[in-house]
């Protein structure tokens, strides 16, 4: 399966290093370069890319903006976008993801993360680069409401196990291996978690397991 890209960010030689990285894999094909964040909107409504790679400061509209018109709350058939970016700050990386961003990458990742990132995406995974993680998890944890934590939680014993497992990072294959299921249930849990929590993606499952304190933050 070829994984179609589109990339928006308002420097071309970023853009031209991105496609290059990129082209450079036999599975990935850029479709179209945006230059602002309306373009970006644009182009994506109008290419329909598996996965658009976004940068966060762009002229007309950031790439928190673009993330929430294409994947953000209520739009109808959401795109799946990784935000680029050499900005890490914890602002950007909360506002993206829970704008309904699956993936959060800094440019100075490096070419193999930011590729494992495009092909999590096109899989209908998600990505965050390891140097936010830690951070990006304990804001969630800092500013979850006591009172949530109390609620009666509204998934089954299995399937919170589920969510802890992907909490920390664990792959469908990790997950599968660490509860003696196979992948295909694994799958079918994440797609009842999503419908229970009302969520979009794993992002969103594991922010609602950090901010029910579901996981361990040691």
């Amino acid at each position: 399966m070829t994984v179609s890209v589109l990339l928006a960010d308002d420097q071309a030689m970023i853009r031209r290093g991105l496609r290059l990285i990129l082209e450079d894999q036999p599975d990935i094909t850029v479709v179209g370069e945006a230059s602002d964040g309306a373009e970006a909107v644009a182009m994506a409504r109008r290419l329909r890319p598996d996965v658009c790679l976004v940068d966060i400061r762009m002229p007309r509209l950031d790439g928190i903006e673009v993330t929430r018109a294409l994947a953000g709350p209520g739009v109808p058939d959401p795109m799946r976008v990784v935000v680029v970016t050499t900005f890490d700050l914890d602002e950007y990386v909360y506002g993206a993801l829970r704008g309904g961003a699956v993936g959060f990458v800094l440019k100075d990742a490096g070419p193999a993360l930011l590729v494992e990132a495009v092909r999590a995406a096109g899989n209908g995974e998600a990505l965050v680069s390891p140097s936010v993680t830690v951070r990006l998890l304990r804001h969630l944890t800092a500013t979850a409401a006591p009172a949530r934590a109390e609620r009666p939680l509204p998934l089954s014993g299995r399937e919170l196990e589920v969510v802890r497992a992907l909490a920390r990072g664990r792959s469908n294959q990790e997950i599968a291996a660490e509860l003696f299921i196979s992948v295909s249930t694994v799958k079918s849990h994440l797609s009842a978690i999503q419908t229970k929590l009302g969520v979009r993606n794993r992002v969103g499952i594991a922010a609602w397991a950090w901010e029910n304190r579901l996981v361990d933050t040691a």
